[in-house]
C-alpha cells in the first residue's frame, strides 16, 4: 500500500495539513506519470542535515534538502527526504516567502528530484523552479 510518511529527528516539529500534503504530493507524482510506493520526509536541524550532506555526499555545506532514491523499479516512487527546518525558516525570511509557503516549496522540490528533475545547471533550474511553482499552484491548502 502505498504511503508518504513525516517523520522528525533532533527537533520537534509538527506538519501543519499533514493528510493535505499527502494527497497533494501523492497527486504530484500521479500527474507525473508515476506511481507512489514510499516516501518518507524527515524533517531536522541544519547540523544533522549537515552530517548526512558530509557522511553520504561528501559536501560539506549546510543545505536546505537532501534527497535519497530508493527506487527499485522504473515509474515507482521510494525515497527519504531530509529538510533542514532551520534552513526553512531562514529562507522564508530570506526570500520574503512564508514559512509554510517555503516548506511546501522544498517538499514538493524533493518529489520532483525523485521524478528525475536535476537542477545542478541553470537551464535544469529553471525548468525544476517552473516545476515547483506549478505544483504549489495546485495545493488547496495553505
Amino acid at each position: 500500500m502505498p504511503s508518504i510518511n513525516f517523520f522528525e529527528e533532533d527537533i520537534s516539529f509538527k506538519l501543519k495539513n499533514k493528510t493535505a500534503v499527502k494527497h497533494w504530493v501523492k497527486a504530484t507524482i500521479e500527474a507525473e506519470g508515476y506511481k507512489l510506493k514510499e516516501l518518507n520526509y524527515i524533517f531536522c536541524s541544519d547540523e544533522y542535515l549537515l552530517t548526512i550532506n558530509q557522511q553520504y555526499l561528501n559536501h560539506d555545506t549546510y543545505t536546505d534538502i537532501v534527497t535519497f532514491d530508493n527506487s527499485e523499479k522504473q515509474g515507482v516512487i521510494e525515497g527519504d527526504i531530509f529538510i533542514s527546518i532551520d534552513r526553512i525558516r531562514e529562507n522564508a525570511v530570506k526570500f520574503n516567502s512564508g514559512e509554510a509557503n517555503e516548506l511546501h516549496r522544498v517538499i514538493i522540490h524533493g518529489a520532483l528530484h525523485l521524478l528525475g528533475y536535476p537542477d545542478k545547471t541553470a537551464e535544469k533550474k529553471k525548468i525544476m523552479t517552473g516545476k515547483e511553482d506549478h505544483y504549489l499552484g495546485q495545493r488547496n491548502f495553505t
